[in-house]
């Protein structure tokens, strides 16, 4: 079948490649050691990030799982539970992360969307005396991988976030894609994660950056933060030269609109087409999820036949196809999914 040149890359918004701004800002960065509060790059990325989130204070790290086990390491102690959906990617896609660090298991609240309603989460806090373990953090994932970038909402998120802190709890949000998140909601990114101690999000994801992640929170809260990033071999010594290009992807944060509409265009194409397989006013961010049991063919047919035609994506869940838009995919490429689909009718 004949197809645009080059590669399409749906599989996740990680595999994008940094812009020609990134690169020329990563050859020109100001760069010190890091380790000893020296770069400047890194100082200014964090001292942003910090004010525009309405937070203390603010650490730059290699990625969101080192964010967010530094997270679970500081909020916690050793045998603490932390309640989170059974989806989590702290739960389910860290390694073990949790448990091997610091110690840590999950107390896990049932949920297809990533969302936890109070008398969730009041349920699974309860019960917490002297003879079982005690529970120190309340994890939210907004947006809520899995289930297909959905994003909690705000006033679920607030009011849950109050309990758990009228009762001793901390509280973070995994907010890996959280710019996703402010721009599906039309939020303040302040708002969104005012009802959190701790907020970490991704450069590498929606923003588009080649590497880094960054960690927020009380101005104590980050120092205790930085030395067990240390502990996990996080320092990066002069890092102004990936933190000059996360900052370029900050910069360019309004472009993620665009990825919502390509998700959208593509979701609305295939619940047109395939009406049982996909839920288009469900899609709110840049992935939409595509079931196996409401196409006319196997999954995995569909994913080598987007493969010829140069098209990457893959199974999120078992029988699950996930596509995610990012800057490197435009509306050319939605087209390109949507001939293929076409052919094998």
């Amino acid at each position: 079948m004949p197809f645009t040149s080059g590669i399409a890359d749906f599989r996740s918004d990680t595999v994008t490649h940094p812009t020609e701004a990134m690169r020329a800002a990563m050859a020109a960065a100001e760069v010190g050691d890091d380790v000893y509060g020296e770069d400047p790059t890194v100082n200014a990325l964090e001292e942003e990030v910090a004010e525009l989130l309405g937070k203390e204070a603010a650490l730059f790290t290699a990625s969101g799982t080192m964010a967010n086990q530094i997270a679970i390491g500081t909020h916690t102690e050793p045998g603490d539970e932390v309640i989170c959906v059974e989806s989590a990617h702290v739960r389910n896609y860290e390694h073990g992360g949790a448990s091997a660090n610091f110690g840590v298991s999950f107390r896990t609240v049932p949920s297809p969307n990533g969302e936890m309603s109070l008398a969730a989460i009041r349920k699974a806090a309860a019960g917490v005396d002297y003879h079982l373990p005690r529970v120190s953090l309340l994890a939210w994932e907004n947006t809520h991988n899995v289930s297909g970038g959905t994003v909690v909402p705000q006033e679920m998120l607030r009011e849950g976030s109050e309990y758990a802190r009228s009762i001793g709890l901390g509280v973070h949000i995994d907010g890996a894609r959280l710019w996703n998140a402010v721009t599906a909601s039309g939020l303040p990114v302040e708002t969104v994660v005012a009802p959190a101690d701790s907020v970490m999000f991704c450069f590498s994801k929606g923003l588009g950056a080649p590497v880094g992640s960054i960690l927020v929170g009380a101005a104590d809260f980050i120092g205790e933060a930085r030395r067990i990033r240390a502990r996990l071999g996080g320092g990066m010594r002069q890092a102004g030269v990936i933190a000059a290009a996360a900052k370029v992807a900050l910069d360019g944060r309004a472009r993620i609109a665009d990825d919502h509409e390509n998700a959208r265009r593509l979701a609305t194409a295939l619940a047109d087409r395939f009406p049982a397989a996909t839920d288009a006013a469900a899609v709110k961010t840049n992935m939409v999820v595509v079931a196996e049991s409401g196409l006319p063919w196997p999954a995995e047919q569909f994913i080598a036949a987007l493969a010829d035609a140069g098209v990457r994506t893959a199974l999120i869940t078992p029988g699950v196809i996930r596509f995610c838009t990012h800057h490197n995919v435009d509306a050319g490429d939605v087209d390109r999914v949507l001939a293929v689909a076409d052919s094998l009718v």
